[in-house]
């Protein structure tokens, strides 16, 4: 007879965590690991192209996409992790990074003025983009259904991160704990992942966490005294990632095989 740990009734979440379940509770990263944000960035740099880099023939454009979405993505001057450590504004770091990819590919210096417009045209498509990753659905509810307790931590803002949730469908499933903006800090810090297991109600030992970088997901919740695991989606790694660092913590392809990692 299956019996159970505890009550999460006060989270929203189903009541009863089977006691063969390796953990309580389980904390989302959302970028590129619920929502597919990947997908979603094409799109925004799709729109900014058009609008501020020069036209190309159709094969010389498709090897600049590719590369304007690697760049983006890995954001190798490292100013999206300024941000998350409390060091430069949000929109500081954006504008960093756009003038970045024009200086790269042709594009105009951007100023504070036009920075904005290009904020806004990059921001509409990107929005109107989000949609959650196919096998999200399906293994939400195989946790759920186990009466594991769902949460998110985001290294991005708690406005961008809500909207972001509800566009794709998971809000009522996924609610955000914890964001960059919660303690002006965010991710690889220890004092995120513990704020966040305290908000969802478990203790950190019984509590994994689920992202797509290794580092500052997995190896960082691991360094906290979480479950740390890794979704490392074929060719979507944002950095490039020595494989023998790696250790202690799960390492998935897919949502799919999260449960079953977990001992559901």
């Amino acid at each position: 007879m299956t019996t159970t740990a505890r009550d999460t009734s006060t989270t929203g979440t189903p009541t009863g965590t089977p006691t063969g379940a390796l953990v309580d509770g389980v904390l989302f990263d959302i970028d590129d690991t619920i929502v597919d944000t990947r997908s979603a960035f094409v799109a925004a740099l799709a729109a900014v192209t058009a609008r501020y880099l020069p036209p190309l023939p159709a094969d010389e454009a498709a090897r600049r996409d590719e590369a304007l979405l690697a760049m983006w993505r890995a954001d190798v001057n490292g100013h999206y992790r300024r941000y998350t450590r409390g060091e430069i504004a949000y929109l500081e770091q954006k504008r960093e990074r756009a003038n970045e990819l024009h200086a790269a590919h042709g594009g105009p210096e951007l100023d504070e003025t036009a920075f904005a417009a290009w904020d806004a045209v990059f921001d509409a498509a990107f929005r109107a983009a989000w949609v959650a990753h196919p096998e999200t659905e399906a293994a939400l509810v195989a946790l759920l259904d186990a009466g594991i307790s769902l949460g998110a931590l985001s290294n991005a803002q708690t406005s961008m991160q809500t909207a972001k949730l509800a566009a794709a469908g998971l809000a009522d499933r996924v609610p955000l704990l914890v964001a960059v903006d919660t303690l002006g800090f965010g991710k690889p810090d220890p004092r995120v992942f513990l704020e966040a297991c305290r908000r969802l109600g478990t203790d950190p030992r019984r509590t994994a966490y689920v992202g797509d970088e290794a580092d500052v997901d997995a190896l960082a919740a691991r360094d906290a005294g979480l479950v740390g695991v890794w979704l490392d989606r074929p060719g979507s790694r944002r950095h490039p990632v020595d494989e023998q660092t790696v250790t202690g913590v799960a390492v998935i392809r897919s949502l799919a095989e999260l449960p079953g990692v977990l001992g559901l």
